[in-house]
């Protein structure tokens, strides 16, 4: 008989909610937008309540479009960005809206905190250095910029987390949102050096649980706002990445995940514990295995930045007009948010450079495609220095269902892309850790039961001699003005 489980992701830019049959693969998708708000410079935020009354909303149709009772669900788990903070009352509640991994607001916090830690190695001890991503930062502009929520903060959870609590699970974060907050050392115990430099109370710190691990169970009324039947089983999912990895069947060690979301994601799988400070270390859902990997601030988002400023022309008509551009007549740097790894800069600006009067619109949006695949390009140098040079690359998300932008990243990377089809992303991974978490799925490998690879795009190598140069000269490029970015930055705060 068919088991069930759900599987949710609140992303960046909308909530995706599956519902998986472990036998057959999915049986129904449903889908939200998500709003994002930017009250100010570097600012990214979302409300949490929206992201609670999407997750309702989408269950409540795969449900409906799938006619399976809900009491037939036997276990649901969240996927989502990491590490956006939530601060919630001493009732659970979210004292103001999500703070998110993107958001650039810290930035004086984080050169405060790094004069105090100067003497801590923190890429060792966290697995990551200190950036506008770490967590400790942001609580600390909580407490001089919104003193009432500081002080009323009963515990800091993560997007993901907290949809689960809110659901009826017990306050926790799970095991990757605490990597990459830098709050926690590698093997999960409180990083106190950061934590005593930042102020905290360690009362603030949730339980750190790993994916599968049962929280919880559905509580009453989330069940009547669900549908889903009351004590339904609430197991930890993990970050959206992590699960989409996991979910697009990178496992082996060298398997390697190009992810085109709102930001940009690069994962390896590796079978060692990797740390630089160039990177991020998150452990992958199989125990013993780890994902040294890079998050850039923008990806898609520059690339729906880009059409509104053009109009709102649709994405495949600018494709078709920047399939006939030549490669690389214009570099963009795409460090309109600021940029994370590997070089970690709030303060970098986003640029376009060597336009002539004869360069329009295909010009410009070829180049934009091209500067995130320039950015995952970086990434793969930094991991070749250390070892763990991507040997097969998956590619996901909404930008893979561009061929220009996947022949692109193929040509840029001098490496076979292999698109997943129809891959529903980190929804599939948590609904797939939530079947395990219950023993309706046997094994971790399971998974890849219902991964489906598309031909691989094959780069062009006359193309790729073209990109080589392109890169050095964008390299350069960032290089070149940064200072003239960190002083626009410091002169607009």
């Amino acid at each position: 008989m068919s088991q069930y489980t759900i599987g949710v992701d609140v992303g960046t830019t909308g909530t995706k909610t599956v519902l998986l049959d472990t036998d057959s693969g999915i049986v129904a998708q449903a889908s939200r937008p998500t709003t994002l708000h930017s009250p100010g410079p570097g600012f990214a935020e979302a409300d949490t309540e929206q992201w609670h009354q999407n997750v309702v909303e989408s269950i409540r149709e795969v449900l409906h479009t799938s006619d399976i009772r809900g009491d037939r669900v036997a276990a649901l788990a969240v996927s989502g960005m990491v590490p956006a903070v939530v601060p919630l009352d001493e009732r659970r509640r979210p004292l103001r809206r999500a703070i998110l991994q993107n958001d650039a607001r810290a930035h004086r916090e984080v050169s405060e905190l790094a004069r105090e830690l100067t003497d801590v190695d923190l890429v060792s001890m966290t697995g990551s250095a200190l950036t506008q991503q770490s967590v400790a930062p942001t609580t600390a502009w909580l407490r001089t910029h919104e003193p009432d929520v500081y002080d009323r903060t009963a515990h800091y959870v993560g997007s993901y987390d907290w949809v689960l609590t809110a659901l009826g699970a017990d306050v926790h974060v799970e095991q990757n949102w605490a990597l990459e907050s830098g709050l926690f050392t590698v093997d999960g115990d409180v990083a106190a050096p950061v934590v005593e430099a930042a102020g905290l109370d360690r009362r603030t710190l949730a339980p750190v649980r790993r994916p599968g691990t049962n929280v919880g169970q559905l509580s009453r009324a989330a069940a009547d706002s669900t549908g889903l039947a009351a004590g339904t089983a609430l197991i930890v999912g993990g970050a959206d990445h992590v699960l989409s990895a996991f979910a697009a069947g990178v496992n082996a060690p060298g398997d390697a995940l190009v992810k085109l979301g709102g930001a940009g994601d690069i994962l390896v799988a590796s079978d060692t514990r990797v740390v630089d400070e160039r990177l991020y270390l998150d452990a992958h859902p199989v125990p013993g295995h780890w994902l040294p990997n890079g998050c850039m601030a923008t990806s898609g988002s520059l690339i729906r930045w880009f059409q509104t400023l053009v109009g709102g022309v649709e994405l495949t008509d600018l494709d078709a007009e920047a399939l006939t551009s030549a490669p690389a007549q214009v570099l963009c740097l795409p460090y309109f948010l600021g940029e994370k790894s590997p070089i970690h800069d709030p303060d970098l600006r986003g640029v376009f450079a060597g336009m002539h009067l004869g360069h329009g619109r295909a010009d410009l949006y070829r180049s934009v495609l091209e500067a995130i695949a320039f950015g995952f390009r970086h990434h793969v140098d930094v991991f070749a220095d250390i070892g763990i040079a991507p040997s097969r690359v998956m590619i996901t998300n909404g930008g893979s269902k561009s061929t220009l932008w996947k022949q692109i990243h193929a040509d840029v990377l001098g490496i076979e892309m292999r698109p997943v089809r129809g891959h529903p992303g980190a929804s599939l991974g948590a609904a797939a850790i939530a079947a395990i978490g219950v023993g309706a799925l046997d094994d971790w490998s399971d998974v890849a039961r219902f991964v489906t690879l598309d031909p691989p795009v094959v780069p062009d190598r006359s193309r790729t001699a073209i990109y080589d140069d392109a890169y050095q000269n964008w390299r350069d490029l960032g290089v070149a003005v940064a200072p003239i970015s960190h002083a626009m930055a410091r002169s607009n705060r």
